[in-house]
């Protein structure tokens, strides 16, 4: 939008945009080592207690990285899209252009593929700099249906991976998500509702809602991200997905009767008689 070559000055074009003149010198730096390590110490602590806020995290890592203040933890929680799953000031309020769409699944059982599908975005840490996973998985089964990494937290790499699995398996009943902005988007929303979809969203701060998919993230975190230190996003993109494939076609769930989600989405009979 900024010509640098018009005869207007910057400041001009800038006012007239309504924009910062600050935001279009600005030269975006990218994360110190220190501040790469530390982030990839306040994922795992998020996982294992997910209800601390930054006070909470320099709490608990003052130890390991002393001088770090509670707003540098706050920026670096923005950064990597966390907040603590607790109430929040305002929440009641909502965008008139993003609307939120009220929770179907209490007291609700799921006992059938493609009843219900979820979908959640988390951050993924790498040997330098980071991306997130977005990933759609059927709710009774684990199964993950499609997935994406991107290395912005826009709508499109959601709903590319949604995409991807309404034209592979089909459409849900209900689709839940959290009420983050990619969701609430009318592009998303939108590409559900062009399909007859329902749409569940859970409540602000409430994790148990879409429990299933944050189980996923921390056996894929545990089992393959940690375990690694990716060097470059194609080499976490492979990783992930030689995971999924795992997952999906070997790693039996205790809450399956110890089918793998293959199994369970795919029932023996229904292939029978495919065959």
């Amino acid at each position: 939008m900024i010509d640098r070559t018009h005869r207007l000055s910057i400041t001009r074009q800038a006012e007239a945009l309504g924009i910062s003149r600050g935001a279009v010198y600005y030269v975006p730096r990218a994360a110190s080592a220190r501040d790469l390590v530390l982030m990839r110490r306040m994922d795992a602590v998020h996982l294992e207690m997910p209800w601390f806020g930054a006070r909470g995290l320099r709490r608990v890592l003052k130890a390991e990285f002393p001088g770090v203040g509670r707003r540098h933890y706050a920026t670096l929680m923005r950064t990597m899209g966390i907040s603590a799953v607790a109430p929040q000031p305002g929440t009641s309020t909502r965008h008139r252009a993003h609307p939120v769409y009220p929770y179907l699944l209490r007291h609700r059982t799921v006992t059938r593929p493609n009843e219900v599908w979820a979908m959640d975005i988390t951050y993924i840490p790498m040997a330098r700099g980071f991306v997130s996973l977005a990933a759609v998985m059927d709710w009774a089964t684990r199964r993950v249906l499609a997935w994406r990494v991107s290395i912005t937290l826009d709508s499109a790499f959601c709903i590319a991976a949604v995409e991807e699995a309404l034209a592979t398996y089909g459409r849900p009943e209900i689709f839940n998500t959290d009420q983050g902005a990619q969701f609430t988007s009318a592009a998303f929303t939108g590409l559900l509702l062009d399909h007859g979809i329902r749409l569940s969203m859970d409540g602000k701060g409430c994790w148990r809602d879409n429990v299933f998919v944050e189980r996923l993230w921390r056996s894929l975190k545990y089992e393959e991200v940690y375990l690694h230190g990716y060097d470059t996003v194609s080499a976490a993109t492979a990783g992930i997905g030689r995971y999924f494939t795992l997952y999906n076609a070997r790693r039996p769930h205790s809450s399956l009767a110890a089918q793998t989600p293959d199994e369970a989405y795919f029932p023996r009979s229904s292939l029978a008689a495919a065959a």
